[in-house]
């Protein structure tokens, strides 16, 4: 069902995002034309998208190419391998006469070989389980950001989406983008003051039935905060900034740095 003219407005956020099929994107860019109050809510929605792509980007490490091409120059290729065992035997007759020869010489291990099989196999063991680990916790971080970046998306272009600023005490602005349809909020920072060592900022979702933490906030990245999403957004709530201990509160310990009505 295409989206009847009153309800073009709504589209403003996939569009900002390029998230519109090329039909959709055709409608509302005729819209768009006659449309100041769609053109004022896409910039901020791009501009907005832009600070929390320049905030979550990584740089790659200095010299990353050409680490990648020396280390393909020292990797040594395999040989081919030969078409079959008999092509293989005539192929390398002195390999096979070598092996042979080795085989007929072979003995009895030596009485220290068991001991030091079984301390391998135990190394071995435990160093595989360490990599399983490893490779678990990536594993479930990785999860973590693909959740978010993909909640992040969904309140982006969502058609009630919102967008507001506001600056924080003590130094620093604050920037929501929220959709009370998805029922969450991304929330970033620039500019906020560094805080010692074993404290960091956390954001609470204060509600008539009390407040409860939305998320511990990252340390800043070239004066920004990647973007937290916090989910559970209810009607009539705030939000608040506080500082708290970095392992975080369960309950505001510190008057808010930042209150807003959502």
């Amino acid at each position: 069902m295409r989206p009847r003219r009153a309800d073009l407005h709504t589209l403003a956020g996939p569009y900002a995002l390029n998230a519109l099929p090329p039909r959709d994107r055709a409608r509302f860019g005729r819209h768009l034309a006659a449309c100041d109050a769609c053109a004022q809510e896409i910039r901020g929605l791009r501009e907005t998208a832009a600070r929390l792509a320049a905030a979550t980007a990584v740089p790659p490490a200095s010299r990353l190419k050409e680490r990648v091409l020396a280390e393909a120059a020292r990797t040594r290729q395999l040989p081919p391998l030969p078409a079959d065992q008999g092509a293989g035997a005539a192929r390398w007759p002195q390999g096979a006469r070598w092996l042979a020869a080795a085989r007929g010489r072979l003995h009895a291990p030596p009485p220290w070989a068991r001991p030091l099989a079984v301390a391998l196999s135990a190394a071995f063991l435990a160093a595989a389980v360490a990599l399983g680990t490893v490779a678990l916790v990536t594993q479930h971080r990785l999860s973590q950001a693909q959740a978010r970046d993909h909640m992040l998306a969904a309140v982006l272009t969502a058609p009630d989406v919102k967008m507001m600023s506001a600056p924080v005490t003590g130094g620093g602005t604050a920037t929501i983008v929220m959709s009370h349809r998805e029922q969450a909020l991304a929330f970033s920072t620039a500019g906020l003051p560094g805080l010692p060592a074993g404290r960091a900022y956390e954001l609470w979702l204060m509600g008539p039935s009390g407040g409860r933490p939305a998320a511990m906030l990252p340390r800043a990245a070239h004066g920004m905060t990647s973007p937290v999403v916090a989910t559970g957004l209810r009607r009539g709530d705030t939000v608040e900034l506080t500082v708290e201990p970095s392992a975080g509160a369960v309950r505001p310990t510190a008057p808010p740095l930042l209150r807003l009505t959502l």
